[in-house]
């Protein structure tokens, strides 16, 4: 009996290492870029308030074969009251790989599967881009992708609080691109 209890543990233990190396080789290949700007670099003016306010393109390659559905969500830490949050798409299904530039601020985008536009700290549904106070400093955007193992049941004009508590425990990858802006 104890012997067959130590194999029964064994295996698990086997198992869980197994599924944690799989998971960060999932995370390691997951990469999120975009054709406007590199990583750590600069955003063009076109995706701020000061041009046309139209969100990047991005793409990604490299998601788990579980995949059922991605979310994104763009923030910048830097904003002097705290975390301001600039874009929250979500609901984008398994078979999309790239958001073209300048998407709808509209809660479904019909074109991305019906995927969904959460609200945004200006406070309103879609993308908003940089717009740091003047003389603040370079602030850092960061894009956050989660491929997720299930499709999620949120209307549109979700919150980011309501998208991340959706999203416990059925993240299975992430990756990040981070853009930058300064206004002078």
């Amino acid at each position: 009996m104890k012997t067959m209890i130590r194999a029964t543990v064994a295996a698990l233990a086997i198992s869980v290492v197994a599924t944690a190396a799989e998971q960060e080789a999932a995370m390691a290949q997951f990469s999120l870029s975009s054709p406007s700007f590199r990583n750590n670099q600069p955003m063009p003016a076109k995706h701020s308030c000061e041009g046309a306010d139209a969100s990047p393109a991005l793409k990604w390659e490299g998601a788990p074969a579980s995949t059922k559905s991605y979310a994104l969500i763009c923030d910048d830490p830097d904003a002097p009251g705290g975390t301001w949050v600039h874009w929250i798409i979500y609901g984008i299904p398994a078979s999309v790989t790239e958001l073209p530039e300048n998407i709808a601020k509209t809660e479904s985008v019909d074109a991305l599967g019906n995927a969904k536009q959460g609200m945004s700290s200006f406070g309103r549904v879609g993308y908003g881009g940089p717009c740091p106070p003047r003389g603040h400093g370079v602030h850092h955007y960061h894009f956050r992708l989660y491929a997720l193992d299930t499709d999620l049941n949120l209307t549109g004009r979700a919150s980011r609080h309501q998208l991340e508590a959706a999203m416990k425990g059925h993240v299975i990858a992430r990756t990040e691109l981070v853009g930058t802006y300064r206004r002078d």
